[in-house]
């Protein structure tokens, strides 16, 4: 069983070098930061399990929903472009919040971006109890109740999962995903880890 997380763990590491390697090349720096963002947003899909229920049928497509500025331009796209998991296809959409809930709500994935800085516990509050895997960038984004957020750590992309999120929106998240990030817990608005 050792064997096995620390295969996961080289693995794991060798695709982020790969991708940094590539980010590279790229001009913008953001350009790489997000490159990486959209093959962990992949990769994350590939190590989270939904509930029967989050699919209309067998083969629906996992929808992934960008909310706010996008800041993936065409690299998401590319990245999950003819890509399969267990049959499902990926959709790519860029949502406004002015377009309301229900575009959000026929989410799987939903990447909050942090131009939605104002929006952010209410979009929060609305897919707490959805199966949606919610990610942001944002500073304490899992602490408000966000499922998983990016951070930069030493000019290194990382992760925090919020387990209690996961679980509010029927989410399974994979061992093998949750030895490679940082468990957060939720805060209240008064700063209080709540009951």
């Amino acid at each position: 069983m050792k064997k096995v997380g620390t295969l996961i763990v080289i693995i794991s590491l060798l695709f982020a070098t790969a991708l940094r390697s590539h980010a590279e090349g790229l001009e913008n720096s953001d350009s790489s930061e997000y490159l990486i963002k959209a093959g962990f947003i992949y990769n994350f899909a590939k190590l989270v399990e939904w509930p029967s229920t989050a699919f209309a049928q067998a083969d629906s497509p996992i929808v992934i929903g960008i909310l706010g500025d996008d800041p993936f331009g065409a690299t998401l796209d590319r990245i999950v472009a003819d890509k399969k998991i267990n049959g499902r296809g990926f959709v790519v959409k860029r949502l406004k919040w002015a377009s309301g809930l229900k575009d959000l709500k026929d989410c799987n994935i939903l990447f909050i971006s942090s131009s939605e800085k104002e929006h952010m516990d209410s979009v929060v509050d609305a897919m707490k109890w959805l199966p949606v895997l919610t990610i942001g960038d944002g500073p304490g984004f899992a602490r408000r109740g966000g499922i998983m957020n990016f951070t930069l750590e030493d000019n290194k992309i990382r992760f925090e999962v919020n387990v209690e999120a996961a679980k509010h929106a029927d989410l399974t998240i994979s061992s093998r995903l949750l030895t490679l990030a940082r468990i957060v817990q939720q805060v209240s608005a008064d700063g209080r880890k709540p009951e």
